[in-house]
């Protein structure tokens, strides 16, 4: 709805509003998908997590990888572009949107078994860091040319690494802070969506993955014993629905309906191999080592909710001015709007099934 909304209100709908500040919307989108994350490991139990770090962490690893494997060459036929950028299309809607995964399984109020929920959960939390790095690799390539895989992966763990280091030791700081500093009782909850927001500017301030390392402070200030949790929480809920209202609407003004026409054909092919052959397999796949019955695994795969990161990511290309660059944000938009009408509206007859 807020997408559409956006898309109403921009310069080819009624509302007439010229938006295309891309720069703008990227900022927006990182510090909403920050707190979204934050407040997704806050609500997150380390028991539940650490049950299910093995199959989620593969899943937010190699499952990415897959999927955008797999993305790439239908990619590349049906839209016609270059090997590289049909890897690159692949990658931006490669990961689970951990805002859409976490409000409709817990806006719907599905009772999932309770392996099979911290599975999406933990998953959508951890997968973004490997996409984004993902696209922001294929882009400098596309951009340079040059890079080698050793460097990809030093890259990778260096983030990876520091980003965990950061996350922990910026959650426990939150915590000491709330539970030794005689804050206002009006205080606590503000207190902690600022410290979550520069422990994600300062981890990427030294290029370490901030959205890793702002989930993993969501997770330790949410495992520990900390004055106001309530309040904390309740406020946090209502900000991370604000953060995705801004960044749907701010998203939706970006997209031009005009354009959709040259691309939609391809982008609706490439959303159906999405949803249909490369998130089932790669499911399939990473889960095979691990104890689910085909059933569970087949739900985790159409749970494979796609929402505004997927847009986000894809706005990166446009950003740094790549050739062609929108037809990523369009084909991003329409794979977006279809996963959410789709799959999301299909997610308790599924959980039924």
């Amino acid at each position: 709805v807020f997408l559409l909304i956006g898309v109403l209100a921009g310069e080819s709908g009624p509302g007439g509003l010229k938006f295309d500040d891309v720069r703008t919307a990227y900022t927006v989108g990182s510090i909403a998908l920050a707190l979204i994350l934050f407040d997704g490991g806050l609500r997150t139990r380390f028991t539940a997590f650490r049950n299910v770090l093995a199959p989620a962490g593969t899943l937010a690893t190699l499952g990415v990888l897959v999927t955008a494997v797999l993305v790439a060459p239908v990619a590349h036929f049906a839209l016609g572009v270059s090997w590289t950028e049909g890897l690159l299309v692949g990658s931006a809607i490669a990961s689970t949107d951990a805002a859409a995964v976490f409000f409709l399984i817990n806006t719907r109020g599905l009772r999932l078994r309770s392996r099979i929920n911290a599975v999406l959960e933990v998953e959508s939390g951890i997968n973004d860091p490997f996409a984004i790095f993902m696209t922001i690799a294929l882009v400098e390539i596309l951009l340079i040319g040059k890079t080698t895989w050793f460097d990809l992966v030093v890259d990778l763990l260096r983030e990876g690494v520091l980003g965990a280091v950061l996350g922990f030791v910026g959650g426990r700081l939150i915590t000491i802070v709330l539970n030794r500093v005689g804050l206002a009782q009006g205080l606590s909850a503000p207190f902690v969506a600022v410290g979550a927001l520069v422990i994600f500017a300062f981890a990427n301030e030294v290029h370490a993955s901030g959205y890793l390392a702002v989930y993993l402070a969501g997770l330790v200030v949410g495992n520990q014993k900390i004055k106001a949790h309530s309040s904390v929480v309740v406020f946090l809920d209502a900000i991370t629905w604000l953060a995705q209202i801004v960044m749907f609407v701010l998203l939706g003004l970006l997209a031009w309906p005009e354009r959709l026409p040259h691309s939609v054909i391809g982008a609706v092919i490439v959303a159906l191999a999405l949803m249909l052959v490369a998130r089932p397999i790669a499911v399939f796949a990473c889960l095979a080592p691990f104890k689910f019955d085909w059933k569970e695994k087949l739900f985790i795969a159409w749970v494979g909710l796609r929402g505004a990161v997927g847009i986000f990511l894809a706005s990166i290309p446009v950003l740094v001015g790549l050739p062609s660059a929108y037809l990523y944000f369009d084909v991003a938009f329409v794979v977006v709007l279809i996963s959410l009408l789709v799959q999301g509206w299909t997610l308790s007859v599924a959980a039924r099934k």
